[in-house]
């Protein structure tokens, strides 16, 4: 399921030495499986925080476990340390854990929600924003809700206009409308406040 290399398990032994925990032992779990952010999580593990369900990996002079959830998603994985001379670097394989891009056929709401999360939001967290899918509507009008940084910014409606949706169309022709649903009235701490502190969208 996922090859550990020698040399990135002695750097696992030397953390959990300068840990002083001879029993502790290193967690592996996928965030966000499947989507176009998902990551590997690594972090210590104690005794008492081990799950019965935990795959095991035995390496020499510690446990690696792995997130049953976690498991499917690291077909082909490997995780290695490359030394430099400046220090040296964990590298992590896993290039399961994203899924595939939908196909051309899929349903526009998975299609649409795949770009939202492997291109839009990545620019918009930027701005400590993001944007979600609220539903596809019959005549395949997609509805949007801002949040973080972009719920209540005084810029919403030039990101939404300019930016999201031109994205969206450029890419699925047959989206009707683009729509946007936020109560930016709402908004705790837009990036832009603009004029009263208001958007434009409404």
């Amino acid at each position: 399921m996922i090859e550990i290399s020698d040399s990135a398990q002695r750097h696992f032994r030397k953390l959990i030495e300068a840990q002083g925990g001879d029993d502790l032992s290193v967690r592996l779990r996928v965030r966000d499986a499947g989507m176009p952010s998902a990551d590997c999580e690594l972090e210590f593990s104690a005794p008492d925080e081990r799950r019965d369900d935990d795959w095991t990996v035995e390496c020499e002079g510690f446990a690696f476990y792995i997130d049953a959830e976690s498991a499917r998603w690291l077909q082909d994985a490997s995780i290695d340390y490359k030394s430099q001379p400046t220090g040296g670097e964990l590298i992590v394989h896993a290039p399961a854990i994203r899924g595939a891009e939908p196909a051309p056929d899929s349903p526009l709401a998975l299609r649409v929600q795949h770009l939202l999360e492997a291109e839009i939001n990545p620019q918009l967290a930027s701005h400590g924003g993001r944007v979600q899918l609220d539903s596809v509507t019959a005549d395949n009008a997609i509805v949007l809700r801002f949040g973080g940084g972009c719920q209540g910014c005084g810029m919403a409606d030039v990101t939404l206009k300019q930016g999201v949706e031109k994205t969206l169309r450029a890419r699925f022709p047959e989206i009707s409308a683009v729509l946007d649903a936020t109560d930016h009235d709402a908004g705790h701490s837009p990036y832009y406040h603009g004029h009263e502190g208001r958007s434009a969208v409404s």
